[in-house]
């Protein structure tokens, strides 16, 4: 069984702002090796704590075997953090996802890169019982430590009950979860059960509920347990949204530890006000007007504009911007200009371009 290093646990531990990676294509959608180093390249920049590679936002269909590229973007994503020998705490996550077989193979291609954890989605498996999927897990978490990964319905995940999420918290190789069900009562459920477990300071928790990403990482959950309370927090987050103005993203989860240290009400009326600005930006970008059909082209279209992306080409031609789309993010530009990180980006490129 693979685990993670203390270095690693306390550094997820501590918060750090992953972005989920996305796929450069070029115009006849075969991937563009270049750009993919480059954004591997900027998120590193950046100052993130972290990639996810091969998960949504790159795109399901590299799986494909006409298509065939998840390992690939693997490969290339670890060569670039190892020639960058980075003198801090950097860490490498995998989409892992499919039956128990394809799961358990992903993993072993992970560990064949040096991948520090497997994101473990739960999408497609709606017709498995909760034990099921949990026996799912405990494989996978022989092969790799696990991320766990509870995704919203409306985008392929499920429901699962309080009782799963007892028993998930208490597989000994899950070290962080990923919350991404969109959905107050059911991020409780995941708070509250590792509250209750015999691991509350031992998994990371992780937001990835776009559309309350500053108000998730400022809260407390706190629960009775026996004669005392437990406190739960988001540690950071691991997120699309994060795969664009990532510098700016850096800054946001810094000054938020800063309030979570020393709170005032003055701070906390900054970000909440905050919290409402990055949650509309989220909607320009995620789509959930048409039902979140263009959240991969709105992230391609941040990138394109600032240069990082050559276009907005997904691996589904039909996977394209939303009516109104492309009009919903120049005015979220226009509305939250301290939001981008437009300049650092084009420093970042120019500097960039020196070293090839």
């Amino acid at each position: 069984m693979k685990t993670l290093s203390i270095t690693l646990k306390e550094h997820l531990l501590n918060g750090t702002v992953i972005p989920a990676h996305p796929l450069a294509l070029h115009e006849d959608r075969t991937v563009n090796e270049a750009h993919q180093r480059l954004l591997t390249n900027y998120y590193m920049a950046s100052g993130a704590g972290g990639i996810a590679v091969a998960v949504h936002s790159t795109q399901f269909e590299i799986r494909d075997p006409k298509i065939n590229l998840f390992e690939t973007v693997l490969k290339w994503a670890a060569e670039e953090v190892e020639k960058a020998d980075l003198e801090r705490p950097f860490v490498k996550v995998a989409g892992i996802c499919g039956p128990t077989e394809q799961a358990i193979n992903e993993a072993k291609t992970a560990n064949k890169y040096g991948y520090d954890i497997g994101l473990l989605s739960m999408g497609g498996l709606q017709g498995w019982t909760e034990e099921q999927v949990l026996d799912r897990v405990k494989a996978v978490a022989q092969e790799i430590p696990v991320f766990g990964f509870y995704l919203q319905p409306s985008v392929g995940g499920r429901v699962f009950t309080y009782g799963f999420w007892q028993k998930f918290v208490e597989i000994e190789n899950v070290v962080a979860i990923k919350c991404a069900s969109f959905n107050r009562y059911q991020t409780l459920d995941v708070m509250r059960a590792l509250a209750n477990s015999s691991r509350p300071d031992q998994i990371a928790m992780y937001t990835g509920n776009d559309d309350n990403i500053i108000n998730d990482l400022m809260s407390a959950y706190v629960f009775p347990v026996g004669n005392k309370n437990i406190s739960i927090d988001f540690k950071g987050g691991l997120l699309g949204h994060w795969a664009v103005w990532t510098h700016k993203a850096v800054e946001l989860l810094e000054e938020i530890k800063q309030y979570k240290k020393t709170p005032s009400p003055e701070q906390a009326d900054r970000l909440l006000s905050k919290a409402i600005h990055v949650t509309d930006t989220n909607a320009a970008f995620f789509d959930p007007a048409h039902n979140f059909h263009g959240c991969i082209p709105g992230i391609h279209e941040v990138l394109r504009r600032q240069g990082l992306l050559k276009g907005i080409w997904c691996l589904n031609p039909k996977e394209t911007l939303s009516p109104g789309q492309s009009q919903e993010i120049d005015r979220v530009y226009k509305n939250y200009p301290t939001l981008n990180d437009d300049q650092f980006v084009k420093e970042f490129l120019t500097n960039y371009k020196k070293t090839l």
